[in-house]
């Protein structure tokens, strides 16, 4: 039998209802730390005030730090969600 069409039971739904919630948490998190690094992130580097290859260092903190940052968001979403969907599956016997 096709796994996507498998008979509801309880166990399965508490199952799929413990996953969706773990994703949540972890994509609230992940936006959350999006947040901090959009916003928080250029409200502080106006304090560094030195010149860093002719630019303000603030320049360099905002433009690459936050794209660094953004990559390593990416890259934990895809780590975390591929190892969380191999938990759910392991637990789902399929």
């Amino acid at each position: 039998m096709d796994p996507l069409h498998q008979p509801s039971t309880p166990a399965r739904e508490r199952r799929h209802r413990r996953y969706w919630q773990a994703t949540r948490r972890l994509t609230l998190a992940l936006l959350a730390g999006w947040t901090l690094l959009s916003f928080g992130l250029t409200w502080f580097a106006r304090d560094l005030s030195f010149s860093f290859f002719g630019w303000p260092f603030s320049f360099w903190v905002a433009s690459q730090g936050a794209l660094m940052g953004y990559l390593l968001i990416v890259v934990l979403y895809a780590w975390l969600m591929a190892r969380h969907d191999d938990e759910h599956r392991e637990d789902a016997g399929d």
